[in-house]
């Protein structure tokens, strides 16, 4: 590390990672603007060299680097793997990033990332570029955004847990899984449990019973179990749920944040008695959020019976 790093103060920031579709740069572009009203100076850094027409204005474009495009187009590659080239690319390439991001000291950063899984379960470039942005003195946190509509089907919430599982072991940094579009959630069909059953993951023996009922899933009931025994023996999978659209639902990730970068523990906002709480006690102090989604949920679910009720 060079004497200017050493010297150099914290930076603190979000890599916003997750599958395609979960909601990565409407993520960046709500925090950015909440983070914003509490008077954070705020840059959003689009790392994806697939977003080709940005819906927001952002700080720094990998773009400007290279393209999936051209990537493609030169070197005759597919999508995935002008991807992984590109990200290879801004690894080699990580003087370019350093001297970029020099121009947003102040600022608080949002790293709108890739949205292909394979970048952050088992490839290495992403992740040793989020190793150099630590020796730069960012102070980051990863948050894994998962598009809701997963738990409503039990198979694939037992794979979500698993990638999710599989990221916060390969890439190395404090982790945040967000569950996305809760607003949506009950267009994708009634859950089987509780809502606090997938964010807290409770249990998971409910969930290979559950899956036994279908046919298809008894012929694996053996490897559902193994798959679960492998999480729970793990013990680190745990979700905070998200709507953008409602304040008190991104103030709750926004603590979560803060709590797993140490955000939260400096001087760079007034604190007030209940952010250090929240900061302290972690995943209970939000509890309430979570039965807050709960009842919204449910009183939809119960709206919706009535109505087809009506219809009879």
């Amino acid at each position: 590390m060079s004497e200017s790093t050493r010297g150099s103060s914290l930076a603190f920031g979000q890599v916003v990672i997750g599958p395609p579709g979960s909601g990565k740069t409407t993520y960046c572009h709500a925090m950015r603007e909440f983070l914003g009203r509490l008077g954070r100076r705020v840059a959003v850094v689009n790392l994806d060299p697939a977003n080709e027409a940005l819906p927001w204005p952002c700080a720094l474009d990998i773009a400007e680097l290279v393209t999936l495009p051209d990537v493609m187009d030169s070197l005759g590659l597919g999508p995935n793997g002008g991807l992984i080239y590109c990200m290879e690319y801004l690894e080699a390439n990580a003087d370019w990033l350093r001297d970029r991001l020099q121009g947003l000291q102040g600022h608080y950063v949002l790293f709108d990332c890739p949205g292909q899984v394979e970048l952050y379960t088992h490839h290495e470039a992403l992740k040793n570029v989020f190793a150099q942005l630590a020796k730069w003195n960012f102070r980051l946190a990863a948050v894994h955004l998962v598009d809701s509509h997963y738990c409503t089907d039990p198979g694939k919430f037992i794979s979500v847990l698993c990638t999710s599982l599989s990221t916060m072991l390969h890439v190395e940094l404090p982790h945040v899984n967000v569950l996305s579009k809760m607003d949506l959630i009950e267009q994708y069909g009634k859950l089987a449990f509780n809502l606090d059953y997938y964010t807290e993951v409770l249990d998971l023996s409910y969930l290979v019973d559950h899956l036994a009922s279908d046919p298809f899933f008894r012929n694996f009931r053996r490897l559902n179990e193994k798959l679960v025994e492998v999480i729970e023996d793990y013990s680190l999978v745990s979700f905070v749920p998200l709507n953008v659209q409602d304040k008190q639902s991104m103030r709750q990730v926004m603590q979560a944040v803060d709590k797993a970068n140490g955000y939260s523990f400096g001087d760079q906002e007034h604190r007030s008695l209940e952010a250090l709480m929240s900061a302290a006690v972690g995943a209970d102090f939000h509890f309430s959020s979570t039965l807050a989604v709960q009842e919204k949920y449910v009183q939809s679910q119960d709206k919706a019976v009535d109505e087809e009720v009506m219809d009879l």
